[in-house]
């Protein structure tokens, strides 16, 4: 975790909303300059910062409405930190709350010194691909629930198993009219209907998306999906949001984001479990838990490492700790510009397991 240490004349505090800011700006002897409840508007703003522009510094806490702040500060060259929302919720608790509380904590946070934990400001260029993805995830799920609600109406009605994967439109023809009640049909027609849609925007989406991480690294989006199991959107998905690798000092700290490691929780040299479990990148764990699944496909050699895995840490565990291993291999080749070494990677694995 990193603190924001800077120090500078002003120190503004904002309390973020959709349709409101509450901004407080404070001095360096920590005396309140302004404080005062405004529109959420660029307008608006930078009016109140106007008398604090030639050393001000400006914090919000990381939530859905950082955006355009942050651009806005980029585009008017005032220093931006985005706070970390979980450690702050940690750091500035107290028996009152209100937007006015919130915005003097912020500033008086940011204004002492490496007290304010700051979260990653994702460069504005690149910020609207990386939602797309997420967005693309989010359809590919509500696709993934319609494909359920077929499978679990038919084990509602005892109807024999549907042999075919109904993942593929071939194998949807005629799926309705094994069930005989009118209204279950109309319900799985409709199910079927909107998975074809999903189809038909999801493979459009994937192509344009696709394209556009060509343009942007093509060399580290190749790198990526020399790794067996990841095919594109999972190379696009790792690609945008680790965004630029150089960030992460070491791997610890790389493999820490991606929520692959557990946080031991001691004291006195005794552990009494794990926390911070959700701290990190969620769509990174994701993608390396899919990763690792697919990795294991038509892959002797990563089953055997798999199966030494379960003898000494269980089924569960072992795909875990795989995903682990996975993430460990991006960052080095990205760190290092390779490709994906397979005999490196099991050679190396399969020793530390046997």
């Amino acid at each position: 975790m990193k603190f924001y240490t800077k120090q500078h004349k002003y120190y503004c505090g904002v309390d973020l909303h959709a349709r409101s800011l509450y901004v407080c700006i404070i001095d360096q002897k920590g005396e309140i300059v302004k404080h005062k409840n405004i529109d959420a508007t660029r307008e608006a703003f930078l009016k109140i910062i106007k008398d604090c522009r030639e050393d001000v510094v400006v914090a919000v806490e990381c939530m859905f409405a950082w955006y355009w702040l942050a651009d806005l500060c980029q585009r008017e060259n005032i220093p931006f930190v985005l706070g970390h929302a979980l450690y702050m919720k940690a750091i500035h608790g107290g028996k009152a709350k209100n937007d006015r509380i919130d915005a003097h904590k912020i500033a008086a946070l940011l204004r002492g010194g490496g007290m304010i934990p700051m979260a990653y400001i994702y460069p504005s260029e690149m910020r609207a691909t990386r939602d797309l993805l997420r967005r693309r995830n989010h359809l590919m799920r509500k696709r993934a629930d319609l494909l359920a609600h077929i499978q679990n109406t038919n084990h509602q009605y005892n109807l024999p198993k549907i042999l075919k994967n109904v993942c593929y439109r071939g194998n949807r023809t005629g799926l309705a009219e094994r069930f005989e009640d009118e209204c279950v049909r109309k319900s799985m027609e409709v199910n079927i209907s909107l998975i074809d849609h999903y189809d038909h925007l999801l493979k459009k989406l994937e192509y344009y998306m696709y394209k556009k991480a060509k343009v942007y690294d093509p060399e580290a989006l190749y790198r990526i999906q020399s790794i067996p199991g990841i095919g594109q959107t999972l190379a696009m998905i790792i690609l945008y949001e680790i965004h630029d690798i150089k960030r992460f000092p070491r791997v610890q700290d790389y493999v820490s984001y991606c929520r692959l490691v557990k946080p031991a929780k001691e004291s006195a040299g005794k552990i009494y479990g794990h926390s911070g479990g959700k701290i990190g990148n969620a769509h990174l764990k994701w993608a390396y838990s899919e990763a690792a699944v697919l990795f294991l496909r038509k892959n002797p050699e990563a089953m055997k490492y798999k199966k030494k895995l379960e003898k000494k840490h269980g089924k569960a565990k072992a795909l875990s700790i795989l995903a682990h291993k996975l993430g460990r291999a991006t960052y080095y080749i990205l760190k290092r510009r390779e490709v994906f070494n397979l005999d490196k990677f099991l050679n190396k694995q399969l020793a530390k397991a046997g």
